[in-house]
This record gives structure tokens, C-alpha cells and sequence, in this order.
């Protein structure tokens, strides 16, 4: 296998592995309100990388499963659409974060003989 067949079966597992946990990462910023543009840039400074193409999308459906409450400012020049966790949200939230922390365990135990080798 190439050099560059090898990148992009990696490129495509790192794809998985993030559209796996960018929920995770969005509900884990809506403790307080935020609008979409803002959140693209609270994530990036915190090493996730979004795409507003996939964010709003993302936020319309939490907001439909329940998981969000939104309220427009019509206060500002542009009108901005908040996003803050719903009571729902908060303990999905929280049940997120304890199945992540099994599953990094977990996935840590497994790999880390690897690495030592």
C-alpha cells in the first residue's frame, strides 16, 4: 500500500472518530449561551475544527431532539440566533461525559501496550 493510500485510510478513520464526538464537544460549550459563528471560534481555540456547514445543521437538530434551547438578539446590527443547553441537555450532557470517560479508559488500556513497544 502507498504512502498516500495509507494517509487517506487514515484521513478517513480520523473523519470517523471526529463526527463521532463533535456533539460531545458542542454541548459540552453551550453551558452558556452562544451563537453558531462564535462557537465555530470557541472550538478552534480548543483544537476542534468545524465547519459552520456542519455546525448549523448540527445545532437545528439538537434543538429538535430537545437537547437545546435557542432565542434570537435582535439588539445588534445582525440579528444572532443563542444556543444554551435545555435541562434535557444538560444531563444527556452529563451521561456523555460519563460513557466518554469509560470509553477513553477503556480504549487508553488497549493502546497503551501498543505504545510502549
Amino acid at each position: 500500500m502507498s504512502e498516500k493510500d495509507t494517509q487517506d485510510l487514515v484521513n478517513g478513520f480520523v473523519q470517523e472518530l471526529r463526527r463521532g464526538t463533535i456533539i460531545l464537544g458542542v454541548l459540552s460549550q453551550l453551558k452558556k449561551a452562544q451563537y453558531g459563528y462564535s462557537l465555530v471560534g470557541v472550538l478552534e481555540e480548543k483544537g476542534i475544527q468545524i465547519d459552520p456547514g456542519t455546525l448549523y445543521p448540527l445545532l437545528r437538530r439538537l434543538e429538535k431532539q430537545g437537547l437545546l434551547e435557542s432565542q434570537w438578539d435582535t439588539n445588534e446590527a445582525r440579528p444572532r440566533k443563542y444556543y444554551l443547553l435545555s435541562e434535557t441537555g444538560k444531563r444527556v450532557y452529563e451521561e456523555l461525559c460519563a460513557e466518554w470517560s469509560r470509553m477513553a479508559e477503556g480504549i487508553q488500556a488497549l493502546v497503551e501496550p501498543n505504545q510502549k513497544s
